[in-house]
């Protein structure tokens, strides 16, 4: 509703639309549904998004294709690169564009223009959908009624991709199996460990690196030879 409570001479003034907000509009902002703190609040949080989208879609890249491993069966011992799931619901074709797109969508309908084009990947998409956001943001707030719940949806993928990215930075150190190195007659195979916002894995002991998501990979299949080797040494 755009009404508010009435004051004390019976006239009931006009709010914000916004839920957590529901202030009464200011004599300037009668003809709005949503408030300019609102407004310009929202405009923050969308020049913001492309680049919290940008670091946590980096991160989704380093841990795609991990698997969880299955407790107790034999040649899993080896902990694999553990993936982000929050990240990757966020960054994937149902995350964040999927929800800014269905904005999109909605204004576009509203304002009786096209369908949005089609912008490719999620990471191709978001320029396009935060300019077009951008650009109509001000039409929304003053002639789009349920422009309210747009904005506390903004508001709230705002705030999820701002705590995944405030929690990369202090990120832990996860298991990621033994060091599959050939030292002499024998394999290395002292602990390895990594952090979640790096790509760089370095064995103390021998001095084995893997710095990039190939080097991941192939760190990966030389971990998963040397299991076989071992299992096929005690059959």
């Amino acid at each position: 509703m755009h009404d508010h409570t009435p004051d004390d001479t019976g006239y009931i003034w006009p709010a914000c639309v916004t839920p957590r907000c529901n202030r009464r509009l200011w004599v300037a902002e009668a003809d709005r549904w949503a408030c300019r703190p609102c407004e310009d609040a929202t405009a923050a949080r969308i020049r913001e998004l492309p680049a919290l989208f940008a670091r946590l879609d980096t991160t989704a890249a380093l841990m795609k294709g991990a698997r969880r491993a299955s407790s107790g069966s034999p040649g899993t011992r080896t902990a694999p690169i553990p993936p982000r799931l929050d990240v990757l619901n966020v960054v994937g074709p149902g995350g964040a564009v999927a929800r800014l797109s269905a904005i999109e969508d909605a204004w576009r309908q509203t304002l009786g223009w096209t369908v949005a084009p089609w912008r490719g990947s999620p990471a191709q998409a978001m320029p396009g959908l935060v300019a077009f956001l951008r650009d109509n943001l001000l039409w929304a707030c003053s002639s789009y009624e349920p422009v309210g719940q747009d904005i506390d949806d903004l508001r709230r993928l705002h705030g999820e991709c701002t705590a995944l990215v405030n929690d990369e930075r202090r990120p832990g150190r996860v298991q990621i199996g033994s060091c599959p190195v050939r030292v002499g007659d024998g394999v290395c195979w002292q602990p390895l460990t990594a952090r979640a916002d790096s790509h760089r894995v370095h064995c103390a002991t021998c001095g084995g690196r893997w710095e990039t998501l190939a080097e991941w990979r192939e760190l990966r299949a030389a971990q998963e030879q040397v299991l076989a080797e071992m299992a096929g040494v005690a059959a």
